[in-house]
């Protein structure tokens, strides 16, 4: 039958072409964002018929996407408890010089990481101390930022929890009829992936990524993220007896000291060999999340706390507080004064814990610096008081930031709830997705998760995206469509051997899905090359994963996968150093994955 006596007889089948090229320009183009493309498909498809309205929303329901909210929940808990800070202490490792050595340590330690917490989440949460590390090595972001890309894609095919698109895969084999895959059902061929692209990473990152240097940008950012105040090191600290470049400051969490004073006697950098001592007062440019979590620590006490205390005037610890940053708007009365000449904590019932000033390094002790507007406040205050603030044209409150605060003496059990969440379904018959969702059950009952951050921690914009795309293989099966592409190609790819065969497919799917996302070419290609399974006598689970590895090998362009595009501007770098990097691991993973897949299925 010709094409054109196939569409004229179905119309389902032409309606169904022309969603799928409409979309993949609208993803090509990324005239507006992926997931609404993915929810135009969904509407035109049940517009005209197409699809029932419970097939193409069927994907929303489904176990894969019902287990990827879980994991966001249970990566959310495992970041904020600290689970991570052991990783971002190796990172920051002062014996840690050079990127060949800093990439050595991303692609062993962070990539195996990555099969457990989704990706995107990992590397939103170690880009800014990879940058850190980068302006203190004075080495550009351009040599490292990539291969931690690249590391959390490799780490993302270990196991069947390290990637969205792993579980789109599940819940589309499951739709056609071959079952969902297992946690472990493609570690054996993700382990060996690893190892070979992480020997690529180490041995050509010096001669293929270039030296992009240092954006402005990049500075400003870091620094609109840092705040000045002035900390006390109590009795009992773990600092005390430490330098300052051997302090978990400076290991673990991204600290500036810019002075320190010891016994009414201000000591100016350099200071990296001061060991510290009860009693320093130390002036530090700190992360918020950092300085809360050092407080909590009790790793340092907050200056103005202590003068708090002794005053008798600091906030009743029976009342409820939250911690939220405040702005200085243009024409507020505050501005020109001091904290100190203001009386802030009478005035207000609040305490300033700490101040940003855009790029600007304050060198003042808190109280006596002069504020200015545009300032940025982190206060602490009790209920009443944050509502006077709001009611105030002195001080515009900004956000809370309470529900935020780390909750470290939970990192054993964050880190034993996700241990068995993994366990769970190796052991027993009970299915991934019930593992996940008792996990983030357990994650709340023991205090490592709040109710509330379970909403906040979920990525809407991904579950849209998932949700919507299974609708196109559902209307690719239904319509016929296909059927009509594998009797096109059956001829082509007939004459082959099993492995030229497995490697055009793979190479296929790979180009496929450096112009689209890898979640949308899967949607496209997988309910054809299944078809193909007969043909070429092989089991229906090594195609399944030959697209779940291809669709995971985005190494060529910026739109590949959404951790390219993270690092791509903090990078610097040019649409086709991406291309110059990641080409030879490209061709690498084309040769050995398909050698790998009949290896295990043969």
């Amino acid at each position: 039958m010709s094409l054109f006596a196939f569409f004229s007889e179905n119309h389902n089948a032409l309606i169904t072409v022309l969603v799928l090229s409409l979309s993949i320009f609208l993803f090509i183009r990324n005239t507006i964002v992926p997931e609404l493309t993915g929810l135009l498909a969904v509407a035109v498809f049940i517009v005209t018929g197409v699809l029932t309205p419970q097939k193409a929303l069927s994907g929303f329901g489904s176990p894969s996407l019902i287990t990827l909210m879980g994991l966001f929940s249970i990566s959310s808990a495992l970041v904020k408890s600290g689970s991570l800070d052991r990783v971002r202490e190796l990172l920051a490792s002062e014996s840690i010089k050079t990127s060949k050595r800093f990439i050595t340590l991303l692609a062993f330690v962070v990539a195996p990481i990555s099969g457990i917490v989704p990706n995107t989440p990992l590397v939103a949460s170690l880009l800014p101390l990879v940058e850190g590390w980068c302006i203190k090595r004075n080495i550009a972001p351009s040599k490292v930022l990539l291969p931690l890309s690249f590391s959390v894609l490799l780490g993302g095919t270990i196991t069947l929890l390290g990637s969205s698109v792993n579980l789109l895969v599940s819940d589309i084999s499951e739709q056609l009829g071959y079952g969902s895959l297992e946690l472990f059902s493609v570690t054996a061929i993700g382990v060996p992936v690893w190892l070979i692209g992480t020997i690529y990473l180490v041995l050509v990152s010096d001669k293929l990524l270039p030296d992009r240097g240092f954006s402005n940008a990049l500075s400003k950012n870091i620094n609109l993220n840092n705040y000045c105040t002035e900390v006390t090191i109590p009795q009992d600290s773990k600092l005390v007896g430490q330098s300052l470049r051997n302090s978990r400051l400076q290991r673990r969490f991204d600290v500036d000291v810019i002075q320190l004073q010891r016994n009414g006697k201000i000591i100016l950098p350099p200071l990296a060999d001061r060991k510290i001592e009860p009693d320093d007062r130390l002036l530090i440019r700190v992360t918020r999340s950092d300085l809360l979590r050092l407080e909590q620590e009790r790793t340092i006490l907050l200056a103005e706390k202590i003068g708090s205390y002794q005053n008798n005037i600091f906030i009743n610890s029976s009342e409820v507080t939250k911690t939220f940053e405040s702005l200085l708007p243009a024409g507020s009365t505050l501005a020109g004064a001091s904290l100190r000449e203001l009386r802030f904590r009478q005035r207000y019932n609040a305490t300033v814990l700490a101040l940003r000033r855009g790029q600007q390094t304050i060198q003042e002790r808190l109280g006596q610096c002069i504020l200015r507007a545009g300032d940025v406040l982190l206060i602490q205050a009790p209920l009443d008081s944050i509502r006077g603030l709001q009611s105030s044209n002195d001080l515009l409150v900004l956000d809370q930031v309470e529900d935020d605060l780390p909750v470290l003496r939970k990192k054993p059990i964050a880190i034993a709830i996700a241990l068995f969440m993994i366990i769970l379904p190796s052991i027993t018959n009970i299915p991934l997705v019930g593992s996940v969702l008792l996990a983030v059950f357990a994650m709340v009952v023991f205090g490592c998760l709040r109710p509330s951050e379970i909403k906040r921690s979920i990525r809407l914009d991904v579950l849209l995206l998932l949700g919507s795309l299974s609708s196109f293989s559902v209307a690719i099966q239904s319509s016929g469509l296909a059927d009509l592409i594998v009797v096109n190609l059956k001829f082509f790819l007939e004459g082959l051997p099993m492995y030229f065969a497995l490697f055009v497919m793979f190479l296929f799917t790979v180009l496929i899905t450096q112009f689209i996302s890898n979640a949308a070419s899967v949607a496209l290609i997988l309910p054809v090359a299944i078809q193909f399974a007969s043909t070429l006598e092989i089991a229906p689970n090594a195609i399944i994963l030959l697209v779940l590895f291809a669709a995971s090998q985005s190494y060529l362009t910026p739109m590949g996968y959404q951790t390219n595009l993270m690092v791509y501007g903090p990078g610097r770098y040019k649409f086709f150093d991406i291309a110059k990097y990641g080409v030879g691991l490209t061709i690498i993973m084309s040769v050995f994955i398909p050698l790998l897949i009949i290896l295990n299925f043969n």
